[in-house]
């Protein structure tokens, strides 16, 4: 299956008392939908850390410029994403990433990419700058001879004993500089690339496919060597085209659920 994953505009950094407009890129889209990613990106910038409270319906109306029913809309898809809960008298709390959903990928944009990747840190084996051989080069689109950052390692939920996944991530000899920052970064690697370099990914090609564990890698994920296993290859491009980072993960199929949710296009 391969799923093509749209760039929804990030705001920029902010805080908390200054008001955000919604996403120019995001004009066609339902205004809920809108309001949801501004409040989702804020979350993981930590405008709202795991604790405190989003501003009232009224603030947020008045932020945006929409209906109550608008409002409540988004925080019922918060609700829904596990980032925040809500109490009559209460308001709506930010919550803490469940390990229980550590094996759930809801991914249908970046910004949902980046939601993911904050729950869960890298765990960093080996990383050196290999050239890719004709085999590596099929296998992450890239060209024969090219230089990468290959680093690999096992990513891993704070709460769980059990690895998500064996992580492997080449990244473009071109921007091998963001190695120095991996080991202390827990976000997303194509916003080191981004922040470091001033580019911008505009597009993801997700595809998964089956696999088996090898016995090597096995004993790292706490499974039995030859199980089955699912493969998600990212391929993050930039505006140009070029290819910034490939990134494969090995998922024990026990430990992964892959979600998306398809609406009839109008018209």
């Amino acid at each position: 299956m391969t799923s093509n994953i749209d760039l929804k505009k990030r705001p920029t950094r902010q805080r908390r008392s200054a008001p955000a407009s919604l996403p120019a890129s995001g004009a066609g889209e339902a205004l809920y939908r809108q309001i949801v990613q501004v409040l989702k990106d804020e979350i993981v910038k930590g405008v709202y850390p795991v604790g405190s409270q989003l501003p009232t319906e009224e603030e947020l109306c008045a932020r945006f410029s929409v209906s109550r029913y608008t409002i409540r809309e988004a925080l019922r898809r918060l609700r829904e994403d596990r980032l925040v809960t809500s109490r009559q008298g209460a308001g709506t709390t930010v919550v803490p990433f469940d390990p229980s959903d550590a094996d759930l990928h809801q991914v249908t944009s970046i910004n949902d990419l980046v939601t993911f990747a904050v729950g869960l840190r890298f765990d960093i084996e080996s990383m050196e700058m290999i050239t890719a051989d004709a085999a590596l080069a099929e296998r992450i689109g890239g060209a024969a001879g090219g230089r990468w950052l290959a680093v690999r390692g096992y990513r891993q939920s704070e709460q769980s004993p059990l690895p998500t996944c064996r992580a492997e991530v080449f990244v473009d000899g071109e921007f091998a500089a963001v190695g120095r920052l991996l080991k202390r970064n827990r976000g997303p690697i194509f916003q080191l690339i981004e922040d470091l370099f001033g580019q911008r990914v505009d597009e993801v090609r997700q595809q998964i496919s089956a696999s088996i564990i090898p016995p090597a890698m096995a004993q790292g994920l706490k499974v039995a060597p030859n199980s089955v296993a699912l493969e998600v290859q990212r391929t993050y491009r930039l505006t140009s085209g070029k290819i910034a980072l490939v990134a494969i993960n090995i998922h024990p199929a026990e430990r992964f659920r892959h979600t998306m949710t398809m609406r009839r296009v109008k018209g």
